[in-house]
């Protein structure tokens, strides 16, 4: 388990107070207040990240989404602005604008790549200087060995997530599924109310995301390309059997869940598995060749 550092407690009161301003949850100012004095003191769950080491978790995903989504549609990466904070600030390395083919491709690109960026610059506003810097990030050479790992192109090949709509597609179903399941994962580990809110309103948009990369795919006829995807971040998080991909021609899976119709869950070390590409556990790799930011950095390993 992760255990909490010395700063977890400031951290917390700085995320509180600065959640309070940015409008985070459902409660009026007065009432946050008492929210405020109430947490700061509470004692923490035994064992376990505090809440804003899981933020900043999710913060270091939205880094990776955003960068991936901004430069496809518009070419350029996060604003310097928005990438500097806790731990080491790295470079983008890859990258580069799309040239759609079809208008609703280009459109639904537009506006998650917005999404996302709101996203970092929300958490980063709520954690104030509690926030993590933009790791490291690799849209290059991780992408060539997601798509070797799995099977969809050969070891002397190389795969361009930005040369075209289909492969803009196929890497954008590597992120969405992951960070749906990431967001539902943690929420067991978050202790406070109004951050739960908040982590339960993005990973809905999430969803959205997944939903409409899911049914472009199977538009598409992607379909085989799609399940060695998923045969592969299977292969990465652990000894259980859930990722999905999205059917075949005869019968669609646009929607991945378990037989009761929930979304499955991934903890925060299962989905660093994945974006480490590596199934051991290990502090970094893949689309983070230094590793994330912040406390929760460490995959989970082959019997998580």
């Amino acid at each position: 388990m992760i255990n909490r550092s010395a700063e977890n407690e400031a951290d917390r009161r700085v995320f509180l107070r600065n959640a309070g301003l940015a409008g985070l949850g459902v409660v009026g100012a007065t009432a946050l207040s008492g929210v405020v004095s109430q947490k700061a003191t509470a004692a923490p769950r035994a064992g376990g990240p505090s809440d804003s080491a899981i933020l900043n978790f999710a913060l270091n995903l939205e880094y990776l989404e955003a960068e991936f989504y901004l430069h496809a549609y518009y070419g350029w990466g996060i604003p310097t602005s928005l990438t500097e904070g806790k731990g080491t600030r790295g470079k983008v390395t890859g990258g580069r604008k799309v040239h759609f083919k079809s208008k609703a491709i280009s459109q639904y690109a537009r506006e998650i790549a917005e999404d996302e960026l709101n996203h970092v610059t929300f958490l980063r506003t709520a954690l104030s200087s509690a926030a993590v810097s933009r790791p490291r990030i690799d849209l290059r050479d991780s992408f060539t060995a997601a798509a070797r790992a799995a099977g969809l192109i050969s070891a002397s090949q190389t795969f361009d997530p930005f040369a075209n709509e289909n492969n803009f597609l196929l890497a954008a179903f590597l992120f969405e599924d992951v960070g749906v399941t990431a967001y539902k994962g943690a929420a067991p580990l978050i202790d406070n109310p109004d951050y739960l809110e908040a982590a339960a309103g993005i990973l809905a948009v999430e969803a959205y995301h997944a939903g409409i990369v899911r049914t472009s795919l199977y538009a598409k006829g992607l379909q085989a390309q799609v399940q060695k995807l998923s045969n592969a971040r299977d292969s990465l998080d652990g000894p259980s059997n859930d990722d999905q991909g999205i059917g075949n021609k005869r019968r669609g899976n646009l929607v991945p869940t378990d037989r009761n119709s929930i979304a499955y869950s991934r903890t925060p070390g299962a989905v660093l598995n994945i974006v480490y590409l590596n199934p051991k556990s290990v502090t970094k790799g893949g689309f983070y060749p230094n590793g994330v930011n912040g406390e929760v950095n460490t995959s989970a390993g082959p019997t998580s």
